[in-house]
């Protein structure tokens, strides 16, 4: 278990709460944080180590230093299933599955945050492209085929999904990983939404990441 954080005191104990599991080593990848992220995650359980900022340096970290023969990259604002460890253990029972990820729901209930949620499951439906909110995971020796995290400075997480499909099926659990809706609602959940799409459209044609990176963080 690998979760990237910057800044998350707030919120990062109860991420590595719900993702203590038997036989389950959870590594917290601090960027720098200004505030007490790290001890609190030390406190929570948490093994913490130190990366350069940014979510694809700090998810790689994570997983060079992890043991384990499957990784699961959880943000540091998202909250995993109870049972997700056997979830993903009976996934990957099967020698053609090589990852997944989980089902998004917010931690909040508005009418367009459920209509964004419909989205993603469609868009999983249709495409097999879930998001690096929906909690993936994916084998070690897939992660070594493919190269690695995927290091590049925004939406690394639809670049390892596409590489993972290369390699084989991705498993898509009917659990729900619940993520923080606080992005959403600051920014306007519809705007927000939008964002991501064209986020994902420049991806999908080619476009420069630096350029993409650019526009969706301003």
């Amino acid at each position: 278990m690998v979760i990237p954080a910057l800044d998350e005191a707030e919120r990062i104990a109860a991420a590595v709460d719900s993702a203590r599991a038997a036989d389950v080593e959870v590594i917290v990848v601090d960027g720098g944080s200004s505030d007490d992220t790290a001890e609190r995650a030390a406190a929570a359980g948490a093994r913490v180590i130190t990366a350069p900022r940014g979510r694809a340096r700090q998810l790689d970290a994570g997983a060079r230093a992890s043991l384990g023969e499957a990784l699961l990259f959880l943000h540091a604002d998202t909250l995993l299933p109870a049972g997700y460890d056997a979830a993903v253990r009976r996934a990957l029972r099967d020698p053609r599955v090589v990852g997944g990820a989980f089902r998004l729901r917010f931690d909040q209930a508005t009418r367009a945050l459920r209509w964004i949620e419909r989205g993603a499951r469609l868009r999983v439906a249709l495409f097999g492209l879930p998001y690096g909110d929906q909690a993936l995971f994916v084998r070690r020796a897939t992660l070594a085929a493919i190269g690695g995290i995927p290091q590049v400075p925004v939406l690394e997480d639809l670049d390892l999904v596409r590489a993972m499909r290369r390699q084989g099926r991705l498993a898509l659990l009917p659990l729900d990983a619940v993520t923080s809706a606080r992005r959403y609602l600051a920014r306007g959940p519809w705007r927000t939404a939008w964002r991501h799409a064209l986020g994902a459209l420049a991806w999908s044609i080619g476009m420069d990441r630096a350029r993409v990176a650019a526009w969706v963080r301003r």
